[in-house]
C-alpha cells in the first residue's frame, strides 16, 4: 500500500513528517542521531539526515550483516560516506568511524523504520529483528517515522518487540511512552 501512494501526497506527507520531526525537543537537543536510509516506499528520511549533518549534529545509519541478522551503526560525514549494503540499502562505508552503543551519549535519539506502527508505539518491521535486537537494553530515545494511516490499533507483539517513545506522522506527534 505504501508503494502505491501518489508521489505528489508523498512528498507532500514527507515534508510534513520532515517538519513535525525537526519541531521535536528531543530532536532539538539531540547531539547524535541514529537514522535509517529510506527504501521504496519509506518516509524520506534524507533531508533529517542532510539537515542535521548541516546543522553540525552526528548521524550515524545501520549496517547490517545477513549472517547472524545483526546491525551495528557508523557515523557519516555525508551521504558521500555511503556504499550499496545488505538488502540492497546504501550503508555507511567500512572506513566510517563505528558508533559505539555502550558509550555514554549526550543526547542521542533514533530512528526506527516500520512498515506499521500500532497506538502503543509497537511497530511491525519486515521480520529479521535487527531493530529489536539492536534496542534491547539500549537507553536511548526512539521516534517512528510513519505515515498516519499505517497506524493501527494493535500489532502482534512478541516478547523481544520495542515500541518507540514517540510517533511522527504527517499529521503531528503521538507520545507513547507513558502507555508502554
Amino acid at each position: 500500500m505504501r508503494e502505491k501512494l501518489d508521489k505528489s501526497e508523498k512528498a507532500r506527507m514527507d515534508q510534513k513528517i520532515y517538519e513535525n520531526f525537526v519541531g521535536l525537543v528531543s530532536y532539538r537537543y539531540a547531539d547524535t542521531l541514529l537514522m535509517y536510509y529510506p527504501k521504496s516506499g519509506e518516509v524520506d528520511t534524507l533531508p533529517i539526515i542532510k539537515g542535521a549533518l548541516s546543522a553540525g549534529k552526528k548521524v550515524a545509519l545501520p549496517v547490517c550483516e545477513t549472517a547472524g541478522f545483526q546491525m551495528s551503526y557508523s557515523y557519516i560525514e555525508s551521504l558521500d560516506d555511503l556504499e550499496r549494503g545488505a538488502y540492497g540499502i546504501p550503508a555507511p562505508k567500512k572506513s566510517c568511524k563505528k558508533f559505539i552503543k555502550d558509550e555514554k551519549h549526550k543526547s542521542l535519539l533514533i530512528v526506527l523504520p516500520a512498515l506499521s506502527f500500532d497506538t502503543r508505539g509497537y511497530r511491525l518491521g519486515y521480520g529479521r529483528g535487527y531493530y529489536d535486537r539492536y534496542m534491547e537494553g539500549f537507553d536511548a530515545s526512539s521516534v517512528g517515522l510513519v505515515y498516519s494511516r499505517f497506524i493501527v490499533d494493535r500489532l502482534p507483539i512478541g516478547r523481544y518487540d520495542i515500541a518507540a517513545d514517540l510517533l511522527v506522522t504527517e499529521k503531528g506527534v503521538k507520545i507513547i511512552e507513558a502507555y508502554k
